[in-house]
């Protein structure tokens, strides 16, 4: 009779390292163009620069989507580390103030961190 390997239980130590890797990247590229967008948005309407209007433009729509984007793996995130809604709604809403970003998800990385799995050994 074949032996079958016992199932690991869902817990949170069994979180992959791609899940926290995906959400850190999103975190940064939205950031990114975030602080870019504000820019283009003082540049265009305080500065009166010339050009300000089409990198406004660009930067608003690779912001606008690529938010939506940071949304999903955030949120995918937080359900896996089974956050409390409040904690999840201001992950979410980082992404929408400049800078803000950058310190939530370095708080988040430093609390997720640990319950990521470990890869074990592929026994010979």
């Amino acid at each position: 009779m074949p032996q079958i390997p016992p199932k690991r239980a869902v817990t949170l130590d069994g979180m992959k390292q791609s899940v926290l890797t995906r959400y850190r990247t999103m975190a940064y590229v939205t950031g990114v163009l975030l602080i870019l967008l504000t820019l283009g948005v003082i540049a265009k309407y305080v500065l009166d620069i010339s050009g300000a209007a089409g990198f406004t433009t660009a930067a608003g729509i690779a912001h606008g989507w690529l938010f939506v984007v940071y949304v999903v793996l955030a949120f995918d995130l937080g359900t896996k580390a089974k956050w409390p809604i409040g904690k999840l709604v201001w992950v979410l809403l980082a992404g929408t103030i400049p800078t803000a970003v950058f310190f939530v998800e370095r708080k988040v990385s430093r609390e997720v961190a640990p319950l990521v799995a470990t890869p074990e050994p592929v026994g010979a």
